[in-house]
């Protein structure tokens, strides 16, 4: 084992399969067995252990670890001083931004948050939940939620429960009357780890990879070969997140063309491309884009 190690903590539940997926893209391969807590990660200057994202936050205030994977909401939740390193855009689903909502049954008289004065509301998001009710002047009594809330909806007045797409809700018969947070994955460090100039460079270090892994995600990497005749057509159909580059070949009038651009792009670049003489023209996944 090195001498200096990184204590790295990863969220453990529902966001668990996709932060080792984002991982594995930023460059560190993470396994771990079905009833361990503690990963492997494939630097050896980092020490991975799971914990649940609700708790995440508390472990890096308090020293446990080094640094953490944990949704906004649970830092504010737990209202830690940790610092915020990165916001990192991904979730269990959906490439998009969490939103806690206040939800009723289809059938309730509530229209409107302030409806809700003297309710009973159930959720796991206890604190900020009644913050939220105390921004808005509404005396309701915010009770904590053990899980299953939506099952909940019908025994007590409101629930407030996370959502990616409102699927769920919608299956179960409920209706949304408004939205106490939205949230996304944060890289968090301790802060007196944040202090230790090697701790903060790896930290740093490994922001700049997990966001470099969430921006390549949805693009991809354009090669192409074209003649000098067609060069100009060629690239005023070209996107690129500069411009594209352009080397010419050796012993001949033609070039080779390379660039980056939205994989949703590249249905209709490519036939585009190959009518204005595009020659050559060979599409790539990318693991890492570093603006």
């Amino acid at each position: 084992m090195t001498e200096k190690v990184l204590k790295v903590g990863l969220p453990k539940g529902s966001l668990e399969k996709s932060t080792f997926e984002l991982m594995g893209r930023a460059g560190f391969e993470v396994s771990i067995s079905s009833r361990s807590y503690y990963p492997n990660i494939s630097d050896p200057e980092m020490q991975g252990v799971m914990f649940r994202a609700q708790e995440m936050s508390r472990y890096v205030e308090n020293g446990v670890i080094d640094a953490g994977l944990t949704g906004h909401d649970w830092i504010l939740e737990n209202a830690s001083s940790v610092r915020e390193v990165a916001e990192l855009v991904y979730s269990k689903q959906q490439r998009r931004a969490s939103r806690w909502v206040i939800a009723v049954p289809a059938e309730s008289d509530v229209h409107e948050v302030e409806d809700l004065q003297g309710k009973i509301v159930a959720t796991e998001l206890v604190n900020v939940t009644r913050r939220f009710f105390q921004q808005h002047g509404v005396d309701a009594r915010v009770e904590f939620s053990w899980g299953a809330t939506e099952v909940k909806a019908r025994l007590v007045d409101a629930i407030v429960e996370i959502t990616e797409t409102g699927s769920s809700l919608r299956a179960n018969n409920l209706r949304i009357i408004g939205e106490v947070l939205t949230s996304t994955t944060r890289l968090i460090a301790n802060n007196d780890a944040w202090e230790d100039t090697w701790k903060r460079r790896k930290i740093e270090s490994l922001a700049l990879l997990l966001q470099g892994a969430i921006v390549a995600r949805d693009m991809v990497g354009l090669k192409l070969n074209v003649s000098d005749d067609d060069l100009k057509k060629v690239l005023g159909i070209l996107p690129a997140m500069k411009n594209p580059t352009v080397a010419p070949l050796a012993g001949n009038h033609w070039y080779a063309v390379e660039t980056i651009l939205d994989e949703s792009q590249v249905r209709t670049m490519i036939p585009r491309l190959k009518e204005a003489g595009a020659q050559g023209i060979i599409e790539y996944p990318l693991n890492k884009v570093i603006p």
